[in-house]
């Protein structure tokens, strides 16, 4: 019984021996092979460069063997185990796809870093790349398409109907009215069609015949009081035309002149050109007036009007003249000339003998006075303002 317990001790001391023999040629055996990589370890880089040929492996080798011999390893060269987690990252064909021997045999690699796929393909050309960059330019550099009238907000001029609702004509449906009932023209076109566009600068509109200012001109009519001096200001502290528009962004000027004593119409606009024509003696735009005077009168005081009075600066004719109303020895004429020279109707009274007691001008061409009360200032019509175009051809 002794002799097989010491039996068995000796056989399990001689199964720890194998054991430990097993374990140790096992961890030789491993080292060996780490100094041999495996098939599917193995590297078939081609055109590698510098110091990186041969196998993934035998940079681990080298490492080792001079471990073994005391000295530290190549800063350079990988371990072992990190070449094998290297390779089983980066696939059993390619190889390892990190590390410095990774990037000297891939140069044209961005950054450095690490690529995933097969290598790139051969660089392109400098007249390769020219053509791409032309057939991009243009590509993004083609023309506009030009859109039909009737879409898009980037047409040229307005809308007839907008213009002539912004003139003050109405509505704009007031105005496709007109347009439809070929009331409206344009550059002496009758417009028979909606969503004609107009400049508003350039072309000419009428309605009814009549102009519309279309533009931003201002037109008003002022009924003048007695002692206001025809001037838009006044060195001497008078009262003035300019203190009835002082509140006027625009600058206004007077057309004509009125004494300071003669009351009745004067107009203010910034219209340039229709004031001087409205003021030419060309275009004859007449003016009437109501004086009052003293009589009994001649019965051919008319006549010697019409015929003309000579004045100190010339003959000067009425074109019109009648009795409006007569009160004992109080007469109210009216007498239309066309000229409008200084204080012109009061001479001519004076000079047949009878002097002017009160000055009234009742009408500026075909604009009325009306029942507009003195020193009321009230915006001309559009109407009135195509009259007045009309009269002096524009």
């Amino acid at each position: 019984m002794r002799s097989s317990g010491r039996n068995s001790g000796n056989q399990n001391n001689a199964g720890g021996d194998d054991r430990r023999r097993s374990g140790a040629g096992g961890r030789d055996d491993q080292q060996k092979r780490a100094g041999r990589p495996r098939p599917e370890e193995r590297r078939y880089d081609v055109g590698g460069s510098g110091g990186t040929g041969g196998t993934g492996g035998s940079g681990g080798s080298s490492g080792r063997g001079d471990e073994r011999k005391g000295g530290a390893p190549k800063s350079g060269a990988p371990k072992s185990g990190g070449s094998r987690g290297a390779a089983a990252r980066g696939g059993a064909k390619g190889g390892p796809r990190t590390g410095a021997a990774g990037k000297a045999a891939r140069p044209g690699a961005k950054g450095g870093g690490p690529q995933r796929g097969r290598g790139q393909g051969p660089a392109r050309s400098r007249e390769l790349d020219a053509k791409i960059e032309e057939r991009n330019r243009a590509r993004h550099d083609k023309p506009q398409v030009k859109t039909p009238k009737t879409f898009g907000d980037d047409q040229e001029g307005e809308r007839l109907q907008k213009v002539l609702a912004r003139a003050g004509m109405g509505s704009r449906r007031a105005c496709e009215e007109l347009i439809d009932q070929a009331r409206v023209e344009v550059n002496g076109q009758i417009v028979m069609e909606q969503g004609v566009r107009v400049d508003p600068e350039k072309d000419e509109i009428k309605v009814d015949g009549l102009t519309v200012a279309t533009q931003s001109y201002l037109f008003f009519a002022l009924n003048k009081p007695a002692g206001v001096v025809s001037t838009m200001e006044d060195p001497d502290g008078r009262q003035c035309l300019g203190d009835y528009v002082t509140n006027r962004e625009t600058r206004l000027f007077h057309v004509g002149r009125l004494d300071t004593e003669t009351e009745g119409i004067i107009l203010l606009t910034n219209h340039g050109e229709l004031a001087h024509r409205l003021t030419h003696p060309r275009y004859g735009v007449k003016k009437t007036y109501l004086a009052a005077i003293q009589g009994p009168l001649p019965r051919d005081l008319g006549k010697q009007l019409k015929d003309g009075i000579q004045l100190e600066d010339g003959y000067a004719r009425a074109d019109h003249f009648r009795v409006v109303e007569n009160t004992g020895k109080n007469y109210l004429v009216e007498v239309t000339l066309h000229e409008g020279r200084k204080h012109i109707v009061r001479r001519m009274l004076s000079e047949a003998g009878f002097p002017v007691e009160r000055l009234v001008r009742t009408s500026f061409g075909p604009i009325p006075l009306g029942d507009q009360k003195s020193g009321w200032l009230r915006r001309m019509t559009n109407t009135e303002v195509g009259m007045l175009m009309r009269e002096v051809e524009l």
